[in-house]
């Protein structure tokens, strides 16, 4: 008669108690997963063996962790990730050590890095001065701390419609009046695109369009008021002609009909801006007018475009499902700063829980098998948004009750137990 099964199975419903209760505590815990106790049965061993071995009690087996995915919330953090999907967000804590951790609540700490609570640093793939992402050897993402420079203007685009209904301009002698900027009289029409120098100040560059014959115009162009290309004797000249085709659509390629309408380069010249300030000079400028039409309706600017842009500061984060870190400048610029990288593992369970929502590696997890989101076994993320707990409280709670009713059968069978045996000592 033995009292060993009644008390192994009093630590084991204990142990499942305290498994239970830690489920119970991390309920609320960004990224925890739920526990479970695993139990096996105890056999003395015999060296006859037999059939009616009795067991002697049952002990703890393993506490494993259940990766199934937890539920997604939002919130108001752009930096915040969750992971919809396999996967596990690299860190490196502050001794160099790799982390691994599915609990995405991460902000910018002193030095500018990407990081968690504990300060662990999140790990990516940086990107240039271009912002082209550099994949490689994984890297603890940064955010900038200068702004953007600027870009100097070195292509234009206009997509319009000049009114054939137009007339040329003409003066008493059925000349051409000559194109004076400050006299709508003498061109058609005119539309405005600020471009940028090399110091990212803005220039005012207006184009003049005059009607010269049926189906020809004479473009012009000025910056900030000044005549571009302008003869020896400072005045205008035309920086491109235009011959539309009888039934008004694209201008005509005069070097090679089937071909599109050729770019027009010239220079800007160095002006004053509105400020007061002194522009430089832009060289090479490429103006496309491909996309110009003539027809028999008024002058409408349906799209312009310019690839320069001003300096910026760095104004807003947002995080792609790919992983791509976008910052976002005051001047509209966007451009990726890093991407995030995520590893999987072929034996979650055999990672090793190091606390703080974090796990390690072990020989039993295997090493791991990194990528970038949505690739291979890897979830997607999901930026401003975490991963709850795994834990199903209810069933928690009804675990709980189930082991403590457990807890109290096996004291009962010590009780018993010492019941039967105090019936012995009493023999006389």
């Amino acid at each position: 008669m033995s009292f060993q099964q009644g008390v192994s199975g009093l630590n084991a419903a204990g142990r499942n108690l305290e498994v239970i209760g830690n489920n119970v505590a991390n309920a609320s815990t960004v990224g925890a997963k739920v526990s479970r106790a695993e139990f096996s049965d105890i056999y003395a061993r015999a060296v006859s063996g037999g059939a009616n071995n009795i067991g002697i009690g049952v002990s703890l087996a393993a506490v494993t962790q259940q990766f199934s995915q937890g539920s997604i919330s939002s919130t108001d953090n752009p930096l915040d990730m969750a992971i919809n999907g396999g996967g596990f967000f690299q860190l490196k804590d502050l001794n160099g050590s790799l982390q691994y951790s599915r609990n995405g609540q991460f902000q910018v700490d002193r030095n500018g890095y990407i990081a968690n609570a504990q300060g662990s640093r999140l790990l990516g793939y940086p990107a240039n001065e271009q912002g082209t992402l550099v994949p490689g050897q994984a890297q603890p993402l940064t955010l900038p701390t200068a702004g953007i420079k600027p870009s100097v203007t070195s292509s234009v685009g206009l997509e319009l419609n000049l009114d054939a209904r137009q007339t040329p301009k003409l003066d008493s002698t059925g000349a051409l009046l000559p194109v004076d900027f400050n006299d709508a009289k003498t061109y058609a029409n005119a539309t405005a695109v600020n471009v940028y120098d090399s110091k990212g100040q803005e220039v005012a560059l207006t184009y003049f369009f005059q009607k010269t014959a049926v189906d020809s115009w004479s473009v012009y162009a000025s910056a900030n008021g000044t005549a571009v290309n302008p003869d020896a004797n400072g005045k205008p000249q035309a920086i491109s002609t235009l011959t539309f085709p009888s039934d008004g659509s694209a201008p005509i390629n005069l070097n090679d009909a089937t071909l599109p309408f050729p770019p027009v380069s010239f220079d800007v010249p160095a002006t004053s801006n509105a400020q007061g300030a002194v522009t430089e000079p832009i060289s090479g400028v490429h103006l496309d007018m491909a996309g110009l039409t003539q027809y028999g309706a008024v002058f409408g600017v349906t799209n312009v475009t310019q690839d320069g842009f001003p300096p910026g500061k760095l104004s807003s984060i947002a995080i792609g499902n790919d992983g791509v870190v976008m910052a976002t400048y005051s001047s509209g610029q966007s451009t990726p700063i890093g991407q995030v990288e995520l590893a999987s593992f072929r034996n979650v369970q055999g990672l090793r829980a190091l606390g703080g929502n974090v796990w390690g590696s072990t020989y039993d997890s295997g090493d791991p098998v990194t990528g970038t989101p949505g690739t291979g076994n890897l979830g997607i993320l999901q930026s401003g948004a975490v991963e709850e707990s795994n834990v199903d409280l209810t069933a928690e709670l009804v675990n709980m009750m189930v082991a403590q009713r457990i807890y109290q059968a096996n004291a009962q069978t010590i009780k018993t137990q010492d019941s039967v045996l105090q019936t012995l000592v009493n023999l006389r």
